[in-house]
């Protein structure tokens, strides 16, 4: 009697590199959603830096209002110039080479600003501790204020988008304003280029 040929099932296919190729493309897909996420997260920020107006001050509007910190700890308000002329020099960073030139320069000149009625201010960004080592480094003759928030940058339209070596970003534009004794925009130059400039604002002072 022949014995019958068994059939051999057909084998089933394992589940294993399906498994392994469905949690790949799921991590892919994952990261490829956080990617689209971040990458619109980043250009909503970026066009809302863009479509933001940023305040333009202009000669005869009254100056903004503000009462910040500085260095040594105390704090400083535009009434405490009240009836005086007041310069406010907006600078990037403390201790860096083009605002340390500037700081210096106004220093310099403190007292034949103080001669002319007038008060010269620094202010950035910069914490009041780094403002206080800033002056205390290059023995400076200015108070130095500390915005941390930007609210008074903003307000004196000295923040905005800058550009340096093809990159784009949000910092101080170097300005300076001068305030005259009713408080109100004599003058306000912008992008300065510190070489002279501290000269050319006192001769400003003088005439005001």
């Amino acid at each position: 009697m022949s014995k019958k040929t068994r059939k051999k099932s057909p084998s089933k296919p394992s589940r294993k590199p399906l498994k392994a190729a469905a949690k790949t493309a799921g991590r892919a897909t994952l990261k490829t959603s956080k990617t689209v996420s971040v990458k619109k997260s980043s250009s909503k920020v970026a066009a809302a830096a863009k479509t933001t107006p940023t305040p333009v001050l202009s000669e005869g509007q009254t100056a903004p209002p503000f009462d910040l910190p500085r260095d040594g700890g105390q704090r400083i308000s535009l009434r405490d110039y009240a009836g005086r002329k007041l310069v406010l020099f907006f600078y990037p960073r403390a201790d860096t080479p083009g605002c340390t030139m500037e700081a210096i320069d106004f220093s310099r000149l403190g007292k034949e600003f103080a001669a002319a009625e007038a008060d010269v201010v620094g202010a950035s960004a910069d914490s009041a501790k780094k403002q206080e080592s800033f002056r205390n480094k290059h023995q400076l003759h200015i108070p130095l204020i500390s915005d941390e928030q930007q609210e008074m940058l903003k307000a004196y339209g000295v923040w905005g988008e800058k550009s340096m070596y093809g990159r784009k970003f949000l910092g101080i534009i170097r300005t300076t304003v001068l305030v005259d004794p009713n408080g109100k925009i004599a003058r306000v130059w912008r992008n300065v280029k510190v070489e002279g400039h501290a000269e050319e604002v006192l001769a400003a002072v003088r005439s005001l």
